[in-house]
C-alpha cells in the first residue's frame, strides 16, 4: 500500500529495544511489526505514549505511521517508537522542534540495564551473609 509513497523516517531506542518509523500523509493509522496498535499494545498506557508526540504537534488523523521494532519489552518498544516518531516528524515539519524538544521527546532516554558484577547476584545484590 506504501510502496513508491513519500515517506518520512526516523530511528528511535530505549533501553535494548530499536524502533524504525515511517511517517506517511494518511487519516491516522498505525502500524507496528505488521499489526494495529490495539493488537500490539494490550496496555492503553503504552498506546498513549506512542501518541504522545502525534498529539503535542496536533496530527493525531493527519498521518499514518508504519513502524518496526525489536529488542527489549513492550514498554521500551513503545519509548523507542514515540523517540523515533518524534524524529521522523522533525523531518516532517521542522518547524515542530521547539514544542518536541520542550516536551523531551527528541531525547534519548539513557537509562539501561545494570551489568552483573561478579561476586554478586545481580547487579548490585550481594549473597546473603551469614555470621555462623
Amino acid at each position: 500500500m506504501y510502496d513508491s509513497v513519500p515517506f518520512f523516517y526516523g530511528t528511535g531506542r530505549r533501553k535494548k529495544s530499536v524502533a524504525r518509523v515511517r511517517v506517511y500523509h494518511g487519516e491516522g493509522k498505525i502500524t507496528i511489526n505488521d499489526r494495529g496498535i490495539d493488537d500490539y499494545f494490550g496496555l492503553d498506557t503504552l498506546k498513549l505514549i506512542v501518541k504522545q508526540p502525534l498529539a503535542l504537534t496536533e496530527l493525531l488523523g493527519k498521518v499514518d505511521i508504519v513502524c518496526r521494532v525489536g529488542g527489549g519489552g513492550v514498554s521500551g518498544q513503545a519509548g523507542a517508537i514515540r523517540h523515533g516518531l518524534a524524529r521522523a516528524l522533525l523531518l516532517y515539519d521542522p518547524a515542530l522542534r521547539p514544542a518536541l524538544k520542550a516536551a523531551g521527546f527528541l531525547t534519548r532516554d539513557p537509562r539501561m540495564k545494570e551489568r552483573k558484577k561478579y561476586g554478586l547476584k545481580k547487579a548490585r545484590r550481594a549473597p546473603q551473609f551469614s555470621k555462623r
